[in-house]
């Protein structure tokens, strides 16, 4: 299985200790700027409502899931494919074009993710946060 989620902190410790990316719901207000939604300081790792990957399978996820997450926004304010080891936000208006990517291409595990971005829609987005 390619996503992982965990109940606890532990959990995920003794899965893998840190070595994941994290696909994270954004819970910053709908108002906040985007220099602000990407600023370091404001991301808070390790929640346990996230998606992991273990970075075990970041190729197979770049590979299967990188034409999926080409507008993502970086720390730098630029836009573009999916960066495994720093920030990537996604706005919420970008939500329904991922959806229908993923369900077209059908890549490993996408029903999960699928599912998994119907809640991001009610929050602001959502971030894929790099190893």
């Amino acid at each position: 299985m390619l996503f992982h989620t965990f109940d606890s902190q532990e959990e995920r410790s003794i899965y893998g200790g840190s070595a994941f990316i994290e696909i994270q719901y954004c819970n910053m207000p709908l108002q906040t700027t985007i220099k602000e939604l990407v600023a370091v300081g404001n991301i808070q790792h390790w929640k346990n409502d996230s998606l992991y990957v273990h970075m075990d399978d970041d190729h197979i996820f770049y590979q299967a899931y990188g034409h999926v997450f080409d507008c993502g926004t970086y720390n730098n304010l630029k836009t573009g494919i999916v960066d495994l080891y720093g920030i990537n936000y996604y706005a919420p208006t970008l939500i329904e074009s991922i959806v229908e990517k993923l369900n077209t291409a059908k890549p490993e595990d996408y029903e999960i993710l699928v599912a998994w971005l119907a809640k991001a829609k009610s929050c602001n987005g959502f971030y894929i946060l790099g190893a």
